[in-house]
């Protein structure tokens, strides 16, 4: 597996792989989705442009030979705080460790390239197979809880875990 920096070259091959292991009856195939909690589009094209282009944040993209297989962001929150999101890897490729690379990969460009302390991320509180995941790998669930970052009924809540980095 290689990984590197997105460029707006690959966002149309990344909308639809988001889309698949995040959303939709294709999700199901892996262990991490969230079809059965949310319907409908995980992030937009804006959305994904403007992560892109921000000099506070990188879009590390991994690829299986030549195919797009996985994705993570990491955005400089400032303080020495860095912020994980946007993690997946292809539903049919998960369980083969794709994913503690990208992890590492995304710590590393916290730690090297915004100087980061530690970080963090949120997981949807009733995902507690994916919140031990992110346990496993050395986050500490914080007494934060956050909204889900969209209203809905019922509400979702979002744990916050953090790792230090140094």
């Amino acid at each position: 597996m290689t990984i590197r920096p997105a460029t707006p070259d690959d966002l149309a091959t990344l909308q639809p792989l988001i889309r698949r292991a995040y959303r939709g009856d294709s999700a199901r195939a892996g262990w991490t989705h969230e079809a059965d909690l949310l319907e409908g589009e995980r992030i937009g094209s804006d959305e994904l442009a403007a992560m892109v282009a921000a000099s506070t944040e990188r879009l590390l993209l991994a690829f299986e030979r030549d195919r797009m297989i996985g994705c993570v962001r990491v955005a400089d929150l400032g303080g020495g705080l860095a912020y994980l999101g946007l993690l997946c890897i292809d539903p049919l490729l998960q369980a083969r460790g794709y994913g503690k690379q990208l992890i590492a990969a995304a710590e590393a460009t916290a730690r090297d390239e915004f100087n980061a302390d530690r970080i963090e991320m949120t997981v949807i509180e009733s995902r507690r197979e994916l919140i031990d995941y992110y346990l496993r790998r050395g986050y500490v669930a914080t007494a934060e809880r956050r909204d889900f970052p969209v209203p809905l009924d019922p509400s979702l809540f979002m744990t916050v875990l953090e790792k230090p980095l140094r």
